[in-house]
């Protein structure tokens, strides 16, 4: 369990002080570097912004009850601020509210789950515009075949042939990438 700062002004006191901050740093400073990479994609900004946060932990210890969660959510809100500003949001804003409410935990579960996410919003956007669109339609949207036949001109069939394809062939692009 890591020790909390407290207001005294003992050197015993501050070098156990100096001790959890360094030991919580040890423990979550690679973690949180992945995490930070999976959604930004730039090692370079995501150590940038571990770092910023670790500062700003830094100077708040005292006030801070529960380090280890202030640090993911400082650093969640920090990464959902840069893909605003930079304009990297995808064009599905449904995967920003997936990351958003993914995010804020450090188990290994999430962060897998995430740069699952990372990936298939990377296979998206590879992905045509039309046949793009027809995903977003069909399960962002939740519209059925007859809907989106009606909204793109294509036949019922097609909308769904069309559909299976796209997904099988998804399916087979994270299954080489080892995510199932």
């Amino acid at each position: 369990m890591l020790k909390r700062f407290t207001r005294s002004n003992s050197e015993a006191e501050k070098r156990s002080q100096t001790g959890a901050f360094r030991q919580l740093f040890e423990q979550e400073e690679s973690a949180l570097l992945r995490f930070a990479i999976l959604l930004v994609g730039r090692r370079e900004i995501a150590e940038e912004m571990v770092q910023e946060v670790f500062l700003k932990l830094h100077v708040n210890w005292p006030k801070v009850e529960q380090p280890r969660a202030w640090l993911y959510r400082s650093l969640r809100n920090r990464i959902l601020n840069h893909l605003r500003d930079e304009k990297l949001v995808t064009r599905d804003p449904t995967i920003l509210n997936s990351i958003e409410q993914q995010v804020g935990d450090s188990s290994l579960e999430t962060v897998s789950r995430l740069e699952a996410i990372n990936l298939v919003r990377g296979l998206l956007e590879s992905l045509p515009e039309e046949d793009g669109e027809l995903l977003r339609m069909k399960y962002f949207e939740g519209l059925r075949y007859r809907e989106i036949s009606e909204r793109t001109g294509l036949s019922v069939g097609n909308v769904g042939y069309r559909l299976h394809h796209l997904l099988k062939g998804l399916a087979e692009k994270l299954h080489t990438l080892g995510t199932d």
